[in-house]
């Protein structure tokens, strides 16, 4: 039987990059619409702490369909936008162009590999990218190489509960919504991690963000299979942790995320 799988014509090997790629290049446009990634408090708190930057050069490191980008691109001279995926960063480009962003520059990279001199930016700003990174503290580590001594960096993500129980279940229903999830980490995992990057942690927010189910496992082509375990697993849920996710009758829930703050040392 195993060999038979191992040689099957139907199963496809792919690498962690290519399976990214496939997975949100071809969702690039609802990436850009989802009404979860163009607005937020998160976005909110992050305008507050950059303020305005005129002679500022800023990385939106992974930015997905742009929207931190877009949100900054008015208070900075300049901002790049960076992804893995070439067609996010076309749809990107596009939008930028038809809301006259003439600063906002595009460039195709992996997290963990930056494709920037060091010490080129004054700030980093990262949403809901880094659980996709297969490797957390090497991109957190580029992250602190490419900004300037004393620059910042904003860290805006999912964020897994300290609770081992809950932290587990949410893992298990990213993964199954989409195949490219590695992990969300706690926040103390993150408050370490970027410490040992080279950071100094000036500010933790703590927030919830509601997701509705039907957008939220169409903007990745959720299989139905997946779909269907997805509701099993939710309809399974004990006590503490339905309470703690919100699980409601249409699937929908409640989702933690952060927004961390922290000065390169």
């Amino acid at each position: 039987m195993l060999a038979a799988f191992a040689t099957s014509p139907e199963r496809v090997m792919t690498t962690h990059e290519t399976l990214v790629v496939g997975q949100f290049g071809s969702q690039a446009k609802a990436y850009l619409e989802s009404a979860v990634h163009a607005a937020g408090a998160d976005l909110d708190l992050m305008s507050e702490i950059v303020g305005e930057r005129p002679e500022a050069v800023a990385l939106d490191m992974g930015c997905g369909g742009g929207h931190v980008s877009f949100r900054l691109a008015p208070h900075v001279r300049k901002i790049v936008a960076s992804d893995l995926s070439r067609e996010m960063l076309e749809v990107v480009a596009a939008e930028a162009s038809r809301r006259g962003l003439a600063n906002l520059e595009t460039a195709q990279s992996p997290a963990e590999s930056l494709p920037f001199p060091s010490a080129s930016f004054d700030f980093v700003a990262t949403r809901y990218s880094a659980h996709h990174w297969r490797d957390l503290p090497a991109g957190m580590a580029e992250m602190r190489r490419v900004l300037k001594p004393g620059g910042l960096a904003i860290f805006m993500d999912a964020v897994a509960p300290e609770d081992p129980l809950l932290d587990t279940w949410l893992q298990s229903l990213e993964l199954l919504r989409d195949a490219s999830h590695v992990r969300d980490a706690s926040v103390t995992q993150l408050e370490s991690l970027l410490s040992a990057a080279g950071f100094g942690v000036d500010r933790v927010a703590r927030l919830r963000v509601h997701i509705e189910f039907a957008p939220w496992i169409a903007r990745m082509k959720t299989p139905e299979a997946h779909v269907a375990a997805i509701r099993s697993l939710q309809q399974l849920a004990p006590a503490e942790v339905a309470r703690h996710f919100e699980f409601e009758p249409d699937g929908g829930f409640m989702l933690d995320t952060a927004v961390i703050a922290a000065a390169a040392r």
